[in-house]
């Protein structure tokens, strides 16, 4: 079989979502490895330019996966691997828009696996999402055949929904898919908002100087996984052949007390403001989320190399590297600039004269990806 670094050097490379947190890490590092070509498709609807990697052999395209003319365009470069990493992110996004929500996760992924199938692509990997098609009925650690038809979340059913299509494309046509199933993304390249993932959220609260917001007790556990190691098993779903009709959990395969993640992002951040507690919503029913990998690494040859620890400290330096854009552009619901009566009500114990601070109807627990 090819080298590793030698496969992604004759390849075009077609990465859906390529500007987000995911995407923007997979494209640098794809870059690194001297990718033949890379095509960044990407609407910066939730994205932006600045967090994208540039190079001579990078192409980005501003476009939507609906949009039926920048798809034609894109494929006609004939790309030979599609990460299809674009989506309607977020649980509670896709309770607050579930028909967007159904749009982009539902009709977009089938545009994109039709123009696919018509230029014959070497391989189609599928961002799923092992917080979502994992049930309360599924046993922890969650295994690759414990999918759940009993979801919580249009998001959740759209990211299963994107599975049964994959399946079908390689049943039906032989499109040699591979599905994977992110646990908990953290690191670097995620840029805090309304429905964004707690960590990003809670280390700029705590730069902010605010407390920060447990939905839950802090008891509950996740299986945060650091992006890098999620870059790692994308390329290696690429690579490897015996990947092609198969789905693969990407997690770290340890559980880490929400509460512990918030002590050490305030340890980190020097926050003095604490922790609040507020009830869970409606949808967020898993107190426990565990992955099982073992899949993966025999499979894949997958196994995590970045500790929690170092993943935050990572995150953190990342974070005060570019603050300036990272505090321009991060997106809340409203802006208090009278704190006076939170502050007396022990909401705010330390605030700055102006601070974004979350709204109770965005995504600051950490059941997302």
């Amino acid at each position: 079989m090819t080298d590793f670094h030698e496969f992604f050097q004759e390849k075009t490379i077609l990465v859906t979502g390529g500007a987000g947190a995911i995407g923007g890490n997979l494209v640098r590092r794809l870059n690194n490895l001297g990718a033949k070509k890379i095509l960044i498709l990407d609407s910066l609807s939730s994205s932006y330019e600045w967090n994208m990697e540039a190079g001579d052999r990078i192409q980005f395209i501003k476009g939507d996966i609906l949009d039926e003319e920048k798809l034609r365009w894109t494929f006609k470069q004939k790309p030979d691997i599609v990460y299809h990493l674009a989506a309607h992110f977020a649980n509670q996004n896709s309770v607050d828009n579930p028909e967007t929500d159904l749009m982009v996760n539902g009709i977009g992924i089938l545009k994109v696996l039709q123009y696919a199938q018509m230029v014959g692509v070497e391989r189609f990997v599928y961002s799923s999402s092992g917080c979502g098609v994992y049930g309360l009925e599924s046993k922890m650690p969650f295994k690759e055949d414990d999918v759940s038809i009993h979801l919580h979340t249009p998001y959740q059913v759209t990211k299963l929904l994107g599975e049964l299509y994959t399946n079908y494309f390689h049943n039906m046509y032989d499109l040699p898919i591979v599905n994977a199933r992110f646990f908990n993304s953290y690191g670097p390249g995620e840029v805090p908002g309304r429905y964004r993932n707690v960590i990003p959220n809670f280390f700029y609260w705590a730069m902010k100087g605010l407390p920060l917001p447990i939905t839950g007790e802090g008891t509950e556990t996740r299986d945060w996984t650091y992006v890098g190691d999620i870059v790692n098993g994308l390329l290696l779903m690429a690579y490897r052949d015996e990947a092609i009709g198969e789905a693969f959990n990407l997690g770290n395969g340890e559980e880490q007390r929400v509460i512990d993640m918030a002590n050490t992002v305030n340890a980190l951040t020097g926050n003095e403001a604490g922790i609040t507690f507020t009830p869970r919503r409606d949808w967020d029913v898993k107190t426990r989320l565990l992955s099982c990998i073992d899949k993966s690494r025999v499979v894949l040859g997958y196994e995590p190399q970045t500790t929690f620890s170092k993943g935050l400290e990572n995150t953190y330096e990342w974070f005060v590297e570019n603050w300036e854009s990272i505090d321009t552009h991060a997106e809340f619901p409203r802006v208090r600039r009278d704190v006076k009566n939170e502050q007396d009500q022990g909401v705010l114990t330390k605030p700055p004269n102006c601070v974004r601070y979350p709204n109770s109807d965005g995504d600051s627990s950490p059941s997302t990806i």
